[in-house]
């Protein structure tokens, strides 16, 4: 047994990683300095649609400090990058190669790359690489994509949809035809993307002696990039090396496998030296995967006293111009949580992705779920308005209740079955509600509008994925000084995970998280891994910790007994030492113990007391909960205020609190931006139009909520890992999105409007203003059934 008596699982502990941070200590990629190391930039297409008829790279080859400057014939037959998640047959032909061949699809895609003494002169000899364009009619838009007349993107292919996706549960065209209630609406959110402190960067260095490459990078899933890697360059895997630097921010773009992830290495391997490539934030916000934009006509049906009845969606999603490593999951996941916490008899999801001539889609951070939770929720509003009644009260009589868990949903995404496995979805709106002090607002908010104020309140339930498998690896071990080392195949992307597997290690051995060390991130170190992605570090890689430490735990005290001459039963697990109960003076110290163990040669370097596991997850954990916004709208700027905002959000059981509040806070600022004003908006020819943070606005500190309230709840652990833990990264921002504009809508109900739209960006609130009637005098929440929609 361990000595303490406070437990470490479900302390709020200070984060191990912080320190070297706050001090500058961390090494990130561009701190990354190698002898004789060159720079790499990319030449990007001007336009969004072009044939490339030549390129001439004489002149730029011929400039002093250029080393390399490579075309799409210059690699060779090099295979397209393939697909993570979800990989279709019927999607290769839309996957990308490393450099544009015969066509440029979209405003950035790489067409040439350049490797000079340094970044400048690697920018001054691509102004003098010619490349010869022969423009053609991009496609802007999926609507336009999906009509018959569109210019095909690719050759050979009969149109633009990528791939068409279906869901049907039940019979919702009867339940529509026979239905008290029918709402249809449609809805658009914006397309937008992950903005990290840190952009993309690189480093490569081949060692021709040794044939090993190593690649330092900010991968969220190295072990299959490493494949993906060796399998385009044609190396053995055991020949690349890939170590993780710390990450200024992941969010879900940074770390896949992008074009750049081919050519740095493959440029150090053709030169011999070092190669380092850095994205600047132009390219940032032209080449790193965006996401969202989907497009959805909805439509509801209800029993007059609104019992939900169907759901029936139809979908178009702009997927950009390449199939990426995400494939089609994000709509995939539209599809399968689209339903949320409600239960809803009938449902169907009909979903186009459409090729554009815009940059690739992949996920950011709830992909799927931020689009298909405003979707729903507005709907579970708009019938509420029909109604008369509360929105929560409309919520509460639909959600599936804590009695019928598990609950089939009857849809899948990622290869898994959506089977919720616990929750209690009305306990977590009444927490929100109550945090929001929605009952008093509600008290207040008439008298507030006869004062001429425009405040509204809005709620969102919804229920997460977290937990993806399919499996995940750990090693922990004691060395022969007698320290805890962890090995895990999850990586860091600043979600605290050397802090959250510390603790799980330090709760099963007895020790203190501080004296833990965490390595993970290095494929020489930690031979297999899946990663850090679908918030499944904790879930799946904790568990597996916890596993390989029970091993661990188990041959100590086996060895202690033997060593003590004392039962495992009467031995205590003591900060680096195991003790005799009621004998202190009987004890030993894992080093001890270690060198103890039998068949362990000597030195310092040699083998130690350690234990492998992994966890496998075939199904996935879902996390749920309500937020609840409150906000006032400024009727002559279009201007939203965040007032407060309330965040009940259920994991199960919290490793670490304090970190479970960060990650939702975090999501939080994320969902504002989603709501009020990210938009990678593009003009008729393809070309992007918020390429800086003059056009691309970000929240900020002004844009925060007045006040924050969040309630970690921990009332429905998971049956799926013995630690009952659920995932936490992405419930902050799922629900933003649908819960303030459920609150402007409820603001903006005197006018009898209704928003439809992402984001709700000043001009566009001001748009809806004009377009509408008149104030109606003294219009509560419980709108007239024939309110103007837009």
């Amino acid at each position: 047994m361990n000595h303490r008596t406070v437990p470490i699982i479900g302390a709020s502990v200070k984060r191990k990683e912080d320190p070297r941070f706050l001090m500058g200590r961390g090494q990130y990629v561009d701190d990354i300095r190698l002898p004789e190391m060159l720079h790499a930039m990319v030449l990007r297409s001007p336009h969004a649609h072009a044939a490339i008829r030549r390129i001439d790279a004489r002149e730029a080859r011929a400039l002093p400090g250029v080393a390399l400057v490579a075309t799409a014939a210059d690699l060779g037959e090099v295979p397209p990058i393939p697909i993570r998640l979800g990989p279709r047959p019927s999607l290769i032909p839309f996957l990308q190669f490393p450099l544009a061949r015969d066509r440029a699809r979209y405003v950035g895609e790489p067409v040439a790359l350049l490797i000079a003494a340094d970044r400048y002169l690697a920018e001054d000899a691509a102004e003098a690489v010619i490349v010869d364009y022969d423009v053609l009619p991009p496609v802007t838009s999926a609507e336009e994509a999906a009509r018959p007349a569109a210019p095909v993107l690719y050759d050979g292919s009969p149109g633009n949809v990528a791939e068409h996706l279906t869901t049907i549960v039940g019979d919702p065209v009867r339940l529509l035809a026979n239905a008290d209630i029918r709402i249809r609406q449609r809805f658009t959110i914006q397309r937008h993307t992950g903005v990290p402190l840190e952009t993309r960067g690189l480093v490569a260095s081949h060692d021709r002696d040794t044939g090993m490459l190593t690649v330092w990078g900010p991968t969220k899933v190295p072990h299959f990039n490493r494949r993906v890697l060796a399998d385009l360059l044609g190396l053995p895997q055991a020949r690349i090396r890939f170590v993780e630097p710390d990450v200024g921010g992941g969010f879900g773009v940074r770390g896949e496998f992008y074009p750049e992830d081919f050519l740095v290495p493959w440029a150090s391997i053709a030169l011999g030296r070092p190669v380092k490539w850095i994205e600047d934030r132009r390219e940032h916000m032209m080449a790193t995967n965006h996401s969202r934009q989907q497009i959805h006509e909805a439509e509801i049906a209800a029993t007059g006293d609104g019992r939900i009845l169907a759901l029936v969606d139809h979908v178009l999603v702009d997927m950009g111009a390449y199939i990426r490593t995400h494939g089609v999951s994000v709509p995939e996941l539209t599809a399968a949580l689209l339903p949320g916490p409600y239960r809803i008899p009938a449902y169907s999801c009909d979903i186009d992705c459409l090729l554009t001539n815009k940059t690739p889609t992949g996920t950011y951070r709830a992909p799927g779920r931020f689009e298909a939770n405003f979707v729903r929720e507005r709907m579970i509003d708009l019938l509420a308005r029909r109604l008369g009644e509360d929105p929560t009260e409309i919520r509460r009589r639909n959600f599936i209740s804590a009695g019928e868990m598990p609950f089939s949903v009857g849809t899948a995404a990622l290869g898994v079955p959506t089977v919720y496995d616990t929750g209690d979805y009305a306990s977590a709106l009444d927490a929100a509600v109550q945090a929001a002090h929605y009952a008093r607002f509600r008290a207040d908010q008439l008298e507030m509008r006869k004062r001429g104020r425009l405040v509204g309140i809005g709620v969102a339930s919804i229920v997460e994925k977290s937990g993806l498998g399919p499996w995940e690896t750990a090693r922990v071990e004691i060395d022969r000084a007698g320290r805890l080392v962890v090995y895990s195949g999850v990586t860091s992307v600043g979600q605290g995970m050397e802090t959250t597997l510390a603790q799980i290690c330090a709760e099963e051995l007895g020790q203190a998280p501080d004296d833990i060390t965490v390595v993970h991130g290095d494929t020489a170190l930690v031979p297999e891994g899946v990663g850090a992605f679908a918030s499944r570090g904790t879930v799946v890689g904790g568990t597996a910790v916890l596993f390989a430490a029970r091993t661990v735990k188990e041959k100590l005290l086996d060895v202690a007994a033997r060593r003590l001459e004392a039962s495992p039963a009467d031995l205590i697990l003591a900060p680096g030492r195991v003790t005799v109960r009621g004998s202190p003076a009987r004890s030993l110290t894992f080093a001890d113990l270690v060198t103890a163990v039998p068949g362990i040669p000597g030195g310092a370097d040699g083998p130690v007391l350690s234990a492998t596991h992994v966890f496998e997850a075939p199904r996935m954990t879902y996390p749920y909960g309500s937020h609840v916004a409150t906000v006032e709208v400024d009727p002559e700027t279009g201007q939203v205020t965040i007032l407060d905002y309330a965040i009940a959000y259920d994991v199960g059981k919290a490793i670490n609190p304090r970190l479970v509040e960060g990650q939702l806070v975090g999501g939080l600022a994320q969902g504002i931006g989603g709501a009020l004003l990210e938009e990678l908006v593009f003009d008729g020819d393809g070309q992007p139009l918020s390429v800086t943070f003059m056009d691309y606005l970000m929240p900020t500190a002004m844009e925060m909520p007045h006040t924050i309230t969040v309630k970690i709840l921990e009332e429905t652990p998971t049956p799926l890992n013995p630690l009952g833990i659920k995932g936490a990264g992405e419930g902050g921002t799922a629900a933003v999105g649908a819960a303030i504009a459920n609150a402007v809508s409820d603001a903006l109900a005197p006018w009898g409007i209704e928003v439809t739209d992402l984001p709700l960006s000043p001009d566009r609130i001001l748009t809806l203003l004009r377009r509408s009637t008149r104030p109606v005098v003294g219009q509560t929440s419980g709108a007239d059934e024939g309110r103007e929609r837009h």
